[in-house]
């Protein structure tokens, strides 16, 4: 049976790891790479750039394929990047990946175009929004609510009944305590604990994790 096929938008070290989840998970065919500023002849992985972003129209044409996959590891980016997608091809379809290694609980609830990373695990009762990114070898524990556009870290732990707000990242190693709830536009810096609640629009670093400084939404942290 001939597989649907799949656009994946970005070129970058983060789409490479979405090449590898999509060959393991032998869902779909990767038709190619948009890249912003693409050279002549690349190759990602032994697979082409096919264009930029402006480029899809013709590049749906060719491959008759509406499927995507933002692989952007900014979350103000990729919600961009979505909305532009949106916006020419109505219904462009976003699905989402999931390495065959992670442990995923039954009742567990998982968006459109959202990415689970090898080693990941994800228990019960516990819904993460679209378009998220939940990389590799982070330990989501039960009850969690994470919130669309939203990434979690390598290696970062949340315990129960975690709320984390649309937009906002856990980095590296991060632990997050049971009960916390993270508000939208957050930076839980690497290797940080959490053992109080944050507001929005906040970046906390520390062993416990402190205010460091605000910050708005759209700004850089990759």
């Amino acid at each position: 049976m001939n597989k649907e096929q799949i656009i994946i938008i970005g070129s970058s070290g983060h789409a490479k790891v979405i090449i590898d989840i999509i060959e393991k998970s032998n869902q779909y065919e990767i038709a190619g790479l948009t890249n912003a500023n693409p050279i002549n002849g690349e190759k990602v992985l032994g697979y082409n750039i096919l264009g930029t972003d402006d480029d899809l129209a013709s590049i749906i044409d060719k491959y008759t394929t509406t499927n995507f996959f933002i692989a952007i590891g900014d979350n103000w980016t990729r919600k961009n990047v979505q909305q532009k997608i949106i916006a020419q091809f109505p219904k462009a379809a976003f699905p989402k990946l999931i390495h065959p290694s992670a442990q995923i609980a039954n009742d567990v609830t998982i968006g459109e175009g959202t990415v689970i990373m090898a080693g990941a695990i994800i228990n019960s009762s516990s819904t993460i929004g679209d378009f998220v990114i939940i990389n590799t070898k982070s330990s989501i524990d039960h009850d969690n609510k994470i919130k669309n556009f939203a990434s979690i870290g390598p290696n970062a732990t949340t315990g129960g009944n975690v709320s984390i707000g649309e937009f906002s990242v856990l980095g590296l190693s991060t632990t997050i305590k049971h009960g916390i709830a993270i508000g939208e536009n957050c930076i839980i810096g690497s290797a940080a604990f959490l053992n109080k609640n944050c507001d929005d629009n906040l970046v906390m670093f520390g062993l416990p994790a402190k205010i460091i400084k605000s910050r708005v939404i759209g700004e850089k942290y990759l």
